[in-house]
């Protein structure tokens, strides 16, 4: 089991680049995968969860140049030329893979196991599998709540539906419309809240006809895809790292390049704001379907704010940064409308709350988020990661500014399914 140990530094400067949106390189793969044509992908993340999404893709009988690296060379067979994989495609920790796999693959003519490792195991499946079996899918799990393994069976044709869905999930979405691209009609998804819409945008880059009336996700079956070249911008997620290092870091002031600034994406960015962060996004543009900008970071005193609804959906991925954030700000944040992130990598509520108590913040566990009472320093503590990759680098970021000793974090080999080269990114900015 690998170990993380942080000591307090000083300040944290320069400009770096984080690794490739972790959504956009799956998507990448994916769509690219059933596209007729050959599709060139720079900047693709080359950390553990989309490499294994491109793995599966080879396993269908997609020839994919460049596997494990960066830039990837797609060749894609179309909507109806995948193969039966040998055995089981193991998609390791990722959730993103398994439910987007499981719509785009429901319609195929061979049976197909999703599996992964056991953190992924843990994740129940349910949200995706009603929605798929309305279609007509044949699909399940283990259990009452659909566990992974994912078993899926040959259906012939499925038909469009349209689901109501009970929460805001890019995912839950994603599978519904990947499987409304084999569906005979029209396949509808409207959802309580927005979610981050990358999926629309590269189908609709690759040719497909996507129709969005506020809440509602429209898409029609039979649509071919045709290949496009086009560069993964950087993780807004991975990003949010070193911005709050660098909001927190006295002294510092830390510049981030070429970052994806979907609107859908940038929750983290308007909450930083919020808590009195000094952040400036530059040199704005756009690249293929997606936006990107340059983002700066200068150390200013935060103050606590509260988070919830649609503004915490931009940010749901970020949680454990912002509770590092929240911790080391002045006052109270309460945070609400989380009780999505109980089903993530980890029960991300309870790992956080678990862990900030270790080194000294005061917090307040809710059903559906949590009460930081910031402003207290934090002192060094070992520390788990419960096999979340966003704990484990959200906690070495608090340890930037622990006192007492090493900050040390148990279980970081989760950080590769993400962010490859994390830690020598920070030290980079000593």
């Amino acid at each position: 089991m690998e170990k993380l140990k942080i000591n307090i530094s000083g300040p944290l400067r320069g400009s770096v680049r984080v690794p490739g949106d972790k959504s956009i390189s799956h998507r990448a793969v994916m769509l690219g995968a059933i596209a007729e044509g050959t599709s060139r992908v720079s900047g693709f993340l080359t950390g553990e969860d989309s490499v294994n999404t491109a793995k599966a893709f080879a396993a269908l009988g997609v020839e994919i140049d460049g596997l494990g690296g960066s830039e990837l060379v797609i060749h894609g067979v179309g909507l109806h030329g995948l193969k039966a994989p040998v055995g089981a495609l193991d998609l390791g920790n990722s959730g993103t893979s398994i439910r987007l796999l499981a719509g785009l693959l429901c319609a195929q003519d061979f049976p197909i196991t999703l599996s992964g490792d056991r953190y992924l195991k843990k994740r129940p499946m349910t949200r995706i599998v009603k929605p798929l079996s309305q279609m007509g899918a044949i699909i399940f799990g283990e259990g009452e709540k659909n566990y992974p393994p994912l078993q899926i069976k040959p259906c012939g044709r499925l038909k469009g539906i349209d689901y109501s869905s009970p929460i805001a999930s890019a995912q839950v979405k994603s599978a519904v419309l990947l499987a409304g691209l084999y569906a005979e009609g029209t396949t509808t998804v409207t959802e309580p809240m927005k979610s981050r819409d990358h999926t629309e945008r590269m189908l609709r880059y690759m040719g497909a006809e996507v129709n969005v009336e506020r809440l509602s996700v429209s898409i029609t079956g039979g649509q071919r895809l045709v290949a496009r070249d086009f560069t993964v911008p950087g993780d807004i997620s991975s990003a949010a790292f070193p911005m709050v290092a660098a909001a927190i870091v006295p002294g510092s002031k830390v510049t981030i390049k070429d970052v994806g600034i979907n609107p859908t994406r940038t929750g983290i960015i308007d909450i930083l704001r919020m808590m009195n962060a000094r952040i400036t996004v530059d040199n704005v543009r756009e690249d293929g379907p997606e936006p990107i900008a340059d983002i700066t970071v200068e150390h200013s005193k935060l103050r606590g704010i509260g988070v919830d609804g649609e503004l915490f959906l931009r940010a749901i991925d970020e949680f454990p940064i912002i509770c590092i954030a929240a911790a080391a700000a002045n006052g109270t944040t309460v945070i609400k409308d989380a009780a999505e992130l109980r089903v993530k990598e980890s029960d991300r509520i309870s790992a956080m709350a678990g862990e900030l108590s270790k080194i000294g913040v005061k917090v307040v566990e809710t059903p559906d988020g949590m009460i930081i009472h910031g402003g207290t320093p934090f002192h060094a503590a070992e520390v788990d990661s419960h096999g979340d990759h966003r704990v484990a680098m959200s906690m070495a970021v608090a340890g930037l500014i622990a006192h007492g000793g090493d900050m040390v974090i148990n279980d970081t080999e989760n950080i590769r399914t993400s962010f490859p080269g994390f830690m020598e990114l920070l030290e980079s900015l000593k």
